[in-house]
């Protein structure tokens, strides 16, 4: 019998080898992310997980799928980090001695091990990944009701199962090895995406990450001219870390498209999940102004449209006048992949969007989650049903914001949820009192997620914690002036920098 998890066991001892070591804050808000090692500036390693951790976690895992009534079959993957292997075999042995049935898809995007469960007709997922964070972290991303993933009330009970100890281990596990199941998620895409209409050079970026064994191949079998951008597989991130939201990456997307006049560039992280926009001037386009412009494809194709947005995103879902001629509705709410996903399925909206650049297109354009490959198909439909314009055409179109990209300063998990709540009261007082910032009166908070308060001209400014890392995230725009957007910041800034707990941020703007 494993025993039960700890989380002070010290790396390079005999308990490390020995015991479970289990940090409880990396059971996040809708998935699981911990630090697997960091080599300190002393020779010293930081972990909050080890392999058997993850064993554990197996058979917690494996014990909640049992507990909730879920027929005992997962379907189990891996991103390309040196150790995710190693991570994911370890948590086959825990669901397998929780009596599970494991579906071992092998190296995979997240959206791979989504599509194998309706491909393969099996309930469970857990998809082991770090997705955008650096080398040294690992994760897990975990459902068992397609497309949906776990969220809050699930991870509590598996943190719970997990730390106490609480398993059953059941016989009848068993593995299966599913290499079939990329044939069939490329198949997949490739249908979806078709053949583009007109001629379109493509940069595609992935950082070295999983989605290089992926995206090119679906962007030429669309037919077009593919210019791989960091696509070789390589787990040490020599260039960057795979973050189409990180302006490094963009940066060198919107170099790329400028050396080689590309049409646009495609970007995608490192588990392929999401997808980032240069257009063909070397624009670097946030993705939420990019499901703006998707948005407003869709509802010409869907009359009626709802759309599901995140509070990080513009402003322009509720106030673009394409939308509103088109009758489009929006609906803004939590931020992260399993919220939006699971609203835009409640809600019976076509589409769902994230300014992080997470992208859920329901049937029949998709198939419930996110995927960055769909996404990066939608772009190029977008722009085949816009014949004579290039990318940069569609972007002019939209009415001009001011926005930030998203600032993260560090604040430790332990402590972010304080002092978002006490963000939330400084700025609510300061509404009931008639304050103003840039001579503007605040107007509202909305507090679905974190704090997010708007001025009389519109200009809005958001705090909320990061639910994967130990971060704060900050972002602001305006759709009056440059001025307004920047005087936001500089208030946050300002408000923030008396919490001894809150690091800078110096993100340029």
């Amino acid at each position: 019998m494993l025993p039960v998890p700890r989380s002070d066991i010290a790396c390079n001892t005999l308990e490390y080898e020995n015991l479970p070591l289990v940090k409880p804050t990396g059971f996040r808000e809708y998935d699981a992310r911990w630090l697997f090692f960091r080599e300190e500036a002393d020779g010293t390693v930081t972990s909050e997980i080890n392999l058997l951790g993850m064993r554990a976690l197996g058979l917690g895992l494996g014990t909640f799928l049992h507990e909730r009534g879920v027929r005992p079959e997962i379907v189990v993957g891996h991103d390309f980090r040196s150790y995710s292997a190693s991570i994911k075999n370890a948590l086959i042995t825990g669901l397998m001695a929780a009596g599970c049935t494991v579906h071992d898809i092998g190296l995979a995007l997240s959206p791979m091990a989504y599509f194998a469960q309706f491909d393969l007709d099996v309930p469970a997922v857990a998809m082991v990944t770090a997705s955008h964070n650096d080398n040294g972290w690992t994760g897990v991303k975990m459902g068992c009701d397609a497309p949906l993933t776990f969220g809050p009330d699930e991870m509590s009970a598996l943190r719970d199962i997990v730390l106490s100890g609480r398993w059953q281990e059941r016989e009848g596990g068993r593995l299966v090895h599913r290499p079939e199941v990329r044939e069939h998620y490329l198949d997949d895409l490739k249908k979806r995406g078709g053949r583009l209409s007109r001629p379109l050079k493509v940069v595609c970026a992935c950082g070295n990450g999983t989605a290089g064994a992926f995206a090119p191949e679906v962007l030429r079998a669309m037919g077009a001219e593919v210019i791989e951008l960091h696509c070789g597989l390589d787990h040490s991130f020599p260039h960057y870390n795979p973050n189409p939201e990180d302006m490094q990456m963009l940066h060198d997307m919107a170099a790329k498209v400028r050396e080689t006049g590309a049409d646009l560039a495609l970007g995608f992280d490192g588990d392929g999940d999401r997808c980032g926009v240069v257009d063909n001037e070397g624009n670097e386009i946030f993705s939420d102004k990019i499901g703006v412009l998707i948005a407003r494809d869709l509802a010409r194709r869907f009359p009626g449209a709802k759309f599901v947005v995140d509070v990080k995103s513009t402003g322009l879902f509720d106030t673009d006048p394409v939308l509103r001629e088109l009758g489009a509705e929006t609906d803004y709410y939590k931020t992260g992949h399993s919220y939006i996903k699971r609203r835009t399925t409640e809600l019976e909206a076509i589409a769902g969007f994230e300014k992080s650049g997470h992208f859920f297109f329901r049937p029949p354009v998709g198939l419930g989650y996110d995927d960055g490959i769909v996404s990066a198909i939608a772009v190029l439909h977008m722009l085949d049903h816009n014949p004579g314009k290039s990318m940069a055409d569609l972007y002019r179109g939209l009415p001009r914001t001011w926005g930030t990209p998203t600032m993260a300063p560090h604040c430790p998990d332990e402590e972010k949820y304080e002092v978002i709540e006490k963000v939330t009261d400084h700025y609510r007082n300061r509404m009931e009192a008639g304050g103003t910032v840039a001579g503007l009166r605040i107007t509202g908070v909305n507090t679905v997620n974190g704090c997010r308060f708007t001025l009389e001209d519109g200009t809005w400014g958001l705090v909320r914690a990061s639910s994967n890392k130990p971060e704060l995230v900050v972002v602001a725009e305006s759709p009056a002036s440059e001025e307004n957007m920047r005087a936001v910041v500089e208030d946050i800034r300002r408000h923030l920098a008396g919490y001894e707990n809150v690091g800078e941020y110096n993100q340029t703007i």
